[in-house]
C-alpha cells in the first residue's frame, strides 16, 4: 500500500470527502480517517494499493485538485528539497492554498534554494517536478510532491452549455462525477439510472468504465441522452423509453452494480404529472432489489423522506446546494 495525500477543492467539503474515500475504496483504497492537520484542512490522507493506482485516482475525481506524496518523512522541508534536487532536473515549489505567493513567501525562497542547493534547478514555467510546502501546526514547512493533478478543466467541458442536449436543470459535471463516485464504479460495472434525463450521471459512470443501462418516460430525454452519451464517446448497453415502475430491459433477469440517479424535483414531463416523491417511492425499490449485494443505491433527493427501508441502511447524507438557491441531498445506501 502507498500513502497520499488528496488536496480537496473547498466545493461542498464533506462531499469531497466523501468522494475521496469512495474513489479510494473502488480501488482497493481506503480514506485514512485522521485529519492531516485538522478538520478544516484541505488535505486528507488516502491509502492506495500500489504507486500505478495513484494516476487512476486522481483522474477519477471532481471536488479535488491534486494528489501528492509526501517527502521524506520527519524531514523540515529544506532538507527533504536539498535530497529532491540531488537528482538533478527542474522543479517549483509553492505554498499550499497559497500558489501566487512564492516571492513573499519566506519558506517557499527558502525551500526552493536548497532544491538549487541539492543540484536542481528552479523553472516556475514548465518544471519537470512540482513541491508544495505544508505547514504544520507548530510552523514548521514539510513538503509534498505532486503526482497527479486533478483536470479540472475537462470538467468544465463536460458543463451543459457545451452539450449537443441541453436542460436549464441539471447536476453540473463536478457534482455528477462525485454522485458516480460515491457508488464506488468499476471498470465494468453495470449501472443503471431509472430517471435517465439528459443522461449526466451515466455520462460520468461511462467515463469511470461502467456498462450503462437508463429508463426515461419521456422519448425526447431519451433521445437526448444518448446524443449526450456519443458526445462523450459512450455507448449504452441498453437505454429503454417509458415508465420505470412498469417498463423492462430485454434481459428481466439482469442486475446491477449500482443504482445511480438524480430524479426529477417537481411535478414535470419527467414524471408525467405524477408528484416527484410518489414516482421515487415507486420507482427507486423495484429496481434497488435488483442490484447486486455489494453494491450501492446513490441518489440525489430533496430532503424530508427516505425512499428506502430495511434491508436498505442510509450510510451518507449530504446536503449540496446545486444551484443557487436549489438544495439537495446526495444519499448513499447499503443492505
Amino acid at each position: 500500500m502507498i500513502e497520499v495525500l488528496v488536496e480537496l477543492s473547498g466545493e461542498a467539503p464533506e462531499l469531497g470527502v466523501a468522494e475521496a474515500s469512495a474513489a479510494a475504496e473502488a480501488l482497493g483504497g481506503r480514506l485514512i480517517p485522521l485529519p492531516v492537520v485538522s478538520e478544516a484542512s484541505p488535505l486528507r490522507r488516502i491509502e492506495l494499493p500500489s504507486a500505478d493506482a495513484v494516476a487512476g485516482y486522481a483522474s477519477r475525481l471532481a471536488l479535488a485538485r491534486r494528489v501528492l506524496v509526501p517527502l521524506e518523512p520527519g524531514m523540515d522541508a529544506s532538507a527533504a528539497l536539498a535530497r529532491a534536487g540531488a537528482s538533478g532536473g527542474t522543479g517549483a515549489v509553492r505554498r499550499l492554498g497559497r500558489p501566487r505567493s512564492g516571492s513573499t513567501d519566506s519558506g517557499v525562497l527558502a525551500a526552493g534554494q536548497a532544491f538549487t542547493s541539492g543540484g536542481g534547478r528552479v523553472d516556475l514555467e514548465a518544471p519537470e517536478r512540482r513541491f508544495w510546502l505544508i505547514q504544520d501546526p507548530d510552523g514548521t514547512d514539510r513538503a509534498a510532491e505532486e503526482v497527479a493533478p486533478v483536470d479540472r478543466r475537462y470538467a468544465a467541458l463536460r458543463r451543459m452549455p457545451n452539450l449537443p442536449f441541453q436542460r436549464p436543470v441539471s447536476l453540473p459535471p463536478t457534482l455528477a462525477r462525485a454522485a458516480a463516485n460515491l457508488a464506488r464504479i468499476r471498470p465494468g460495472a453495470a449501472v443503471l439510472d431509472p430517471f435517465l434525463g439528459t443522461g449526466a450521471l451515466l455520462a460520468e459512470a461511462g467515463l469511470l468504465g461502467a456498462r450503462l443501462y437508463g429508463v426515461d418516460r419521456d422519448p425526447a430525454m431519451v433521445r437526448g441522452a444518448l446524443r449526450n452519451l456519443a458526445h462523450f464517446g459512450l455507448h449504452a448497453e441498453e437505454i429503454v423509453e417509458g415508465d420505470a415502475g412498469a417498463v423492462e430491459f430485454s434481459d428481466p433477469e439482469a442486475r446491477f452494480d449500482a443504482l445511480l440517479s438524480d430524479p426529477p424535483y417537481g411535478r414535470s414531463s419527467g414524471t408525467g404529472g405524477e408528484a416527484a416523491r410518489s414516482a421515487v417511492e415507486r420507482v427507486v425499490p423495484r429496481w434497488s432489489d435488483r442490484v447486486r449485494r455489494g453494491g450501492r443505491v446513490v441518489l440525489v433527493l430533496p430532503g424530508g423522506y427516505d425512499p428506502l427501508g430495511p434491508p436498505w441502511r442510509e450510510r451518507l447524507r449530504v446536503p449540496v446546494r446545486v444551484h443557487r438557491s436549489l438544495t439537495r441531498e446526495f444519499r448513499v445506501y447499503e443492505r
